[in-house]
């Protein structure tokens, strides 16, 4: 693996060097904790059409902006090809988990946001012990909503104008999605 996977600092630089989706194995996917060098390549999937239409500009902080989230940076081959956060409720009576996820488009539909949100799963099932895990893609949002049904997350309900969209003059609907932990697809029979 490429101990320093960052290709370019910030979003005027040429973008960085992308895993090639034409020789991609999702298994070859690690996440690690977000660092200062992955920033650059980060903001710059960020910034990407297909991934601000969910995600909104990136604030100045990011990915610095929610420290109540725990965020990971999905490596595909060794280079950043996304990143997948959690977070977690503590309260014992109301005890479950989080995720959400964004990955470069060029590697949409290569297993990599499915293998990502599979590891996390499992982490936040066997690990920190929660029975529950929820996400609320934007209903529209069929690329995530796909990915999320794999792994087990099933629709709860929609969550009507829930979000602000990324211009900030309207609203949008998600769709609420949970999974238990006896729902989980481990991925074996993929």
């Amino acid at each position: 693996m490429d101990d320093d996977p960052t290709r370019g600092e910030g979003e005027d630089e040429v973008p960085p060097r992308r895993p090639d989706p034409e020789d991609l194995d999702s298994t070859r996917i690690s996440l690690r904790p977000v660092a200062e060098d992955h920033v650059g390549d980060l903001r710059w999937i960020h910034q990407r059409p297909g991934v601000v239409r969910w995600w909104d500009e990136p604030a100045d902080e990011f990915p610095w902006d929610e420290p109540d989230s725990t965020r990971l940076t999905i490596f595909v081959d060794g280079q950043i090809g996304g990143m997948i956060q959690y977070w977690e409720e503590d309260e014992p009576k109301y005890r479950h988990a989080g995720i959400d996820l964004f990955v470069d488009p060029a590697l949409h539909n290569k297993g990599i946001g499915t293998s990502a949100v599979r590891e996390v799963a499992r982490y936040l099932f066997e690990a920190r012990g929660h029975h529950r895990l929820e996400i609320d893609p934007a209903v529209d949002n069929t690329v995530a909503i796909r990915v999320y049904e794999k792994v087990g997350f099933r629709p709860v309900g929609v969550t009507r104008r829930s979000e602000r969209d990324p211009d900030g003059r309207g609203w949008h609907d998600s769709l609420l999605m949970d999974m238990l932990s006896t729902e989980f697809n481990p991925g074996e029979e993929d």
